[in-house]
């Protein structure tokens, strides 16, 4: 107990005499953490005329402050004396790095497939991409994952390696989209009335010569109870929400105009017939036609 006292005293007495170098050591590490900050907002905004894809200028500037802090955090230890544990610290980072290295591999990983990921020209910040079974918003790309904000909000984030490692669309890569209507018509429907409707119906809606294309309309099949076809147009669009607006838009159209002509959009119909021994005691329905989606 009286050797257990000695120690505590001895480190008491320690503690009391390097009060003055905790304290200076303490004021560097919070400069060089806002100094770290500083430089962080520094480097972005001046890299930012220079460097186009945002992903690689956060890169910089994230490696920039973490410099600056391991800098301070350098200085720190050198004013607690601590060079000896450093330089110890340094030299048995040879020997224990290959075992650190195996240990942390997926991180490892992910933080070069986050370096990668952040200089490739094909894929941005802000982007609408489809990976991994998500599509979304490209809202972040650091050194280990990689996020995504869903088109209902959500925020999904997904390791750099799995992104690096499979495909993925971007939508954002080109401002033109096609978007394909399937339908159809009852078979006593004049056919070439249909498709030229159909044509005129979505070249009054959506601007092909704009874009310099045009609707293309192609009858597939004789189907159960109909004669289907499939439509094919361009729109302006960068993200899949806009792809989903226009074909809404081109649905609700080609509906509105059919009725107008009198043109049918057959559906399956069932009809079910009761017996008079039925239980439910329904004598007055001989038959009842359901239409089913």
């Amino acid at each position: 107990m009286e050797k257990v006292l000695e120690k505590l005293n001895t480190w008491k007495d320690l503690f009391i005499k390097n009060i003055p170098n905790i304290a200076i050591a303490l004021v560097v590490l919070i400069i060089s953490y806002f100094a770290s900050r500083a430089i962080n907002r520094f480097v972005y905004k001046t890299i930012g005329g220079k460097i186009k894809q945002e992903s690689v200028r956060n890169l910089v500037s994230r490696i920039a402050s973490a410099f600056i802090f391991l800098i301070g955090l350098y200085f720190a230890m050198t004013i607690l004396k601590f060079d000896d544990t450093l330089k110890t610290i340094v030299s048995a980072a040879g020997v224990s790095g290959i075992v650190v290295g195996l240990a942390l591999q997926g991180t490892l990983s992910n933080t070069i497939s986050g370096i990668v990921l952040s200089f490739r020209k094909n894929l941005n910040i802000g982007n609408w991409v489809e990976t991994n079974g998500y599509a979304g918003e490209v809202i972040d790309i650091n050194l280990n994952y990689f996020v995504i904000k869903e088109a209902d909000n959500n925020m999904v984030v997904i390791p750099n390696k799995t992104i690096l490692e499979n495909p993925f669309k971007n939508y954002s890569l080109t401002t033109k989209m096609r978007i394909t209507i399937e339908c159809g018509v009852e078979y006593g429907a004049d056919l070439e009335k249909v498709e030229a409707l159909t044509k005129t119906t979505i070249t009054d809606n959506f601007n092909q010569e704009k874009i310099n294309k045009q609707v293309e309309f192609y009858f597939t099949e004789f189907g159960d109870s109909s004669i289907n076809f499939i439509c094919r147009f361009w729109v302006d669009s960068e993200n899949a929400l806009e792809r989903l607006k226009a074909k809404s838009k081109a649905i609700i159209q080609i509906k509105k105009a059919f009725d107008k002509e009198g043109i049918n959009i057959p559906f399956p119909m069932r009809t079910l017939e009761f017996v008079e021994n039925n239980k439910l005691n329904i004598k007055e329905i001989a038959k009842q036609k359901i239409s089913a989606n």
